[in-house]
C-alpha cells in the first residue's frame, strides 16, 4: 500500500501523513523542504531560482521513492513527484519563471526517472481555499514563506485541480480542507479516519 498526500502550500498534508502514519501503521515519508538550499532565494526572486531549486526537489523525491517508497510495504508521502512536475514547475513555467529551454529539460528528468519508480495506490487530495492557506502558513510560521503572493498560490491551486481531474494513476480521495480541519477538530479528525480506514487497513 503506497498512499499519496497531495495539496497545496499550507494544506496540511504534513499533518495528514503523521497521522495516517500512526493511525494506519504506514511509513511516513516526508517531503524535504528545509534541505533545499535554494528555496529560501527562490521565494525572494523565483526567475532565478526555479530551475536549480525544482531540480533538487526533483532529485531528492527520486531518491526518497528508491530508498523509502519503492521497497516498503505499506508507506505514506507527503508530496508526490507528479506535483513537482506537473504543479509547481508547470506552473513557474506557465508563469515565465522557467524559460522553454528548462522546462523541456525539466520534463525531460521527470520522463527518465517516473517509469522506475512506483506508482500510488491511493492518492488523497487536501482541497484547500486561499484563506485556509493563508491561515495554516501564518501558523506555521516560516519566515520565507510569508511573503507567498496570493496569485502564486491561486495559480497552484488552479493546477492542483487539473492534476487531481486527470489522474489516472490510482483511485483519489478528495478531503475538503476548509470544512474538515482535522488538526484541532477531534470530530473532523475521527470522521476522516472512518471514511479512510476501509481504504487504508491492511
Amino acid at each position: 500500500m503506497y498512499v499519496a498526500i497531495a495539496g497545496n502550500i499550507g494544506s496540511g498534508k504534513s499533518s495528514l501523513t503523521a497521522l495516517l502514519a500512526e493511525t494506519f501503521g504506514l511509513k511516513p515519508v516526508y517531503e524535504a523542504v528545509s534541505e533545499n538550499p535554494y528555496l529560501e532565494d527562490f521565494y525572494r526572486d523565483m526567475g532565478a531560482y526555479a530551475f536549480p531549486s525544482q531540480v533538487f526537489f526533483l532529485a531528492r523525491r527520486v531518491r526518497q521513492h528508491l530508498l523509502e517508497v519503492n521497497g516498503s510495504p505499506r508507506v505514506v508521502q507527503d508530496r508526490t513527484l507528479y506535483e513537482d512536475a506537473f504543479v509547481f514547475a508547470q506552473n513557474l513555467y506557465r508563469e515565465g519563471f522557467l524559460s522553454e529551454r528548462d522546462w523541456r529539460t525539466y520534463l525531460e528528468l521527470f520522463q527518465s526517472v517516473a517509469p522506475a519508480l512506483r506508482t500510488p495506490d491511493l492518492l488523497i487530495y487536501l482541497r484547500a481555499s486561499l484563506p485556509t492557506l493563508r491561515r495554516r502558513i501564518a501558523k506555521r510560521g516560516r519566515p520565507y514563506e510569508r511573503g507567498i503572493p496570493d496569485g502564486y498560490l491561486l495559480a497552484l491551486n488552479r493546477l492542483y485541480e487539473e492534476l487531481v481531474a486527470s489522474w489516472e494513476l490510482s483511485p483519489v480521495h478528495v478531503v475538503d480542507g476548509d470544512q474538515v480541519d482535522f488538526v484541532e477538530d477531534e470530530g473532523a479528525k475521527e470522521a476522516l479516519l472512518s471514511a479512510l480506514s476501509p481504504l487504508l487497513r491492511p
